[in-house]
């Protein structure tokens, strides 16, 4: 019996489309093995210079500019007409990778990379030989909720939250194909709960932090977007009562400024990494979680109950201000303009711990438990559709870490 090849088309505008493909591909392999064939393509950056060039520049301005993304925002809606039938830049290498690979689905889990795309690939294979589908990220609908996102002739459509696909079928997607399935992580992180006695061990062993002490994670995307610096030094007033959790991406600069930084001041408890692949567990640590309205990050402190504080110094990104609006519709919401608003923030807090309880308990009403293996039978039964195989998913092995809260965990 052959195997079901999946296409996953990709981008690294941010790490969350990245880190959803990656997801995907390890469900895929821990509940069929070797019968699901997962190949993942960064389209845009192999695909053309053109846009290799305006990823970068995303990039840059997520880091250093973040107003400025209105104007790059609507000049990215352009390609919904540009693309409306087939792909324009970057044809050649997305028809090459088609014709080689023969996928029996194509997946796309970025929005600059489903109209046009679907089409050719019913073109070059054959409209009855591919599925096609679309997950999108996004927790709600408005301005900066991409119209490339939504591409009508998909076979599948899956949504974050109901407000983002309630938006999706506004703008032209059909009902029918349309589904609301939750996070889309990693299976180590849906299983990756602890309980109280491991967080403390976490907490005082690993990261070398003291507990009863307020935590606040410091948090940032892998590209390191943040104003860490600043920040520690609102922190730095209330050291005896508030230590701090600081990662700092894959941006070794900001790395090297904080670590400088914590020399300096001894006095501000402080555990201080890179990129780390251990977000889930310092969230479960974490107070609260101080980061940018990015949609992976803000999945998981959900998920992991970590209350967030939205970083807007220098301005919200349109995709980011679609997070910040579904936690502020659904919970009510702290945002931070300055560094000035996070020391009130702790201020009143530190002062009168039940707003924070209550700040918490809001927050913790948007969570919601999700069979995680739902999406990726789904999407892979879509794919044996044209395969002509019936391969079926094998159990998840829930194999919680030493000391797991099994009872907190997601229902499989």
């Amino acid at each position: 019996m052959q195997r079901v090849r999946i296409l996953i088309l990709t981008s690294s505008t941010g790490a969350g489309h990245d880190a959803r493909a990656q997801a995907f591909a390890e469900w895929c392999f821990e509940l069929y093995r070797h019968n699901v064939d997962v190949r993942i393509e960064q389209m845009l950056e192999k695909s053309s210079g053109f846009f290799s060039a305006g990823v970068q520049f995303y990039n840059w301005i997520q880091k250093k500019s973040p107003w400025l993304h209105k104007g790059f925002y609507l000049f990215v809606e352009l390609l919904s007409l540009l693309n409306r039938r087939s792909v324009s830049f970057g044809r050649g290498y997305y028809e090459a990778v088609l014709r080689e690979y023969q996928p029996h689905l194509v997946f796309s889990v970025h929005d600059c990379l489903n109209r046009g795309y679907f089409q050719l690939a019913r073109k070059i294979l054959d409209a009855d030989k591919v599925r096609c589908a679309t997950y999108c990220g996004e927790f709600s609908g408005g301005f900066g909720y991409s119209i490339n996102w939504v591409e009508p002739t998909a076979d599948l459509y899956i949504s974050r939250t109901a407000t983002a696909r309630d938006y999706a079928v506004k703008l032209g997607m059909p009902v029918k194909c349309t589904r609301v399935r939750g996070h889309l992580m990693q299976p180590r992180q849906h299983i990756g709960f602890m309980n109280a006695e491991t967080r403390a061990a976490y907490l005082e062993e690993e990261l070398e932090l003291q507990p009863g002490l307020f935590t606040v994670f410091l948090a940032t995307g892998g590209n390191g977007a943040n104003n860490h610096l600043e920040l520690l030094e609102v922190l730095l007033r209330h050291a005896e009562r508030v230590q701090a959790v600081v990662i700092c991406g894959k941006n070794r600069e900001v790395y090297n400024q904080v670590l400088h930084w914590r020399t300096e001041h001894p006095q501000l408890n402080c555990f201080l990494d890179g990129y780390s692949e251990q977000v889930h567990l310092l969230m479960q640590v974490s107070d609260i979680i101080i980061t940018r309205g990015g949609t992976t990050s803000c999945a998981k402190a959900l998920h992991f109950r970590c209350p967030i504080v939205f970083n807007a110094l220098g301005g919200v990104m349109p995709q980011e201000e679609l997070t910040v609006k579904f936690f502020n519709r659904g919970a009510g919401v702290a945002l931070i303009t300055s560094a000035a608003d996070l020391d009130t923030i702790l201020a009143r807090w530190l002062a009168d711990r039940a707003g924070y309880e209550h700040f918490r308990d809001d927050f913790l009403k948007l969570r919601y438990e999700e069979d995680p293996t739902l999406v990726i039978t789904e999407l892979v039964d879509l794919a044996q559709e044209v395969s002509h195989t019936t391969h079926q998913a094998g159990p998840f092995p829930l194999k919680p870490r030493k000391g797991a809260d099994e009872g907190t965990g997601p229902t499989i």
